[in-house]
């Protein structure tokens, strides 16, 4: 079951019916982004079977060149989506839709295609999707990260923000 109230964290069980969510829902993204979207990926902690997980899919959509993200706006708000303009995430257009406006189901991270978002975001997942010792430590920090702020995703997200970093930095390398 997909779907967190805003502000709260908790991890649950992964659930195989979230590939299948995202797969769904990549095509309605496809079918109403057409071209603009040069590519369209899972990510996050949804994204890796076994992860246990905040229940809310994470898609990255990958434009080129950067600014053909207003190109999304309106289809992705004709899908449901509404345009987070302050969500703090630099070189992303974050939009969210959920069953009603108190929660999130989806989160779809606009950003440049074979960017400094793109690349390290997706050599994470797949670091994670093989090494299972990564799994496991990315695992614990995610714990630690809820147990500190069980409230309030921009909290959660900085707990976790130099771990994730650090892998990445060792990604890239």
């Amino acid at each position: 079951m997909l779907g967190l109230k805003h502000n709260v964290n908790v991890l649950v069980d992964y659930d195989s019916d979230w590939e299948i969510a995202f797969r769904e829902e990549r095509k309605r993204i496809e079918d109403a982004l057409g071209d603009t979207a040069k590519g369209i990926e899972h990510y996050g902690s949804t994204s890796i079977i076994g992860m246990r997980a905040k229940p809310i899919l994470d898609i990255l959509v990958g434009v080129a060149p950067f600014d053909d993200w207003a190109k999304c706006r309106a289809p992705l708000e004709q899908l449901g989506y509404d345009y987070a303009p302050n969500a703090g995430v630099p070189g992303n257009h974050m939009f969210g839709r959920g069953r009603d406006l108190t929660e999130r189901t989806h989160l779809v991270h606009v950003v440049e295609y074979l960017g400094e978002h793109w690349s390290p975001n997706l050599a994470f997942r797949d670091a994670l999707r093989t090494d299972s010792a990564l799994r496991l430590t990315y695992l614990a920090e995610k714990e630690r990260a809820i147990a500190a702020a069980p409230e309030g995703r921009a909290k959660y997200n900085a707990l976790k923000h130099a771990f994730i970093a650090q892998i990445k930095a060792g990604l890239a390398s």
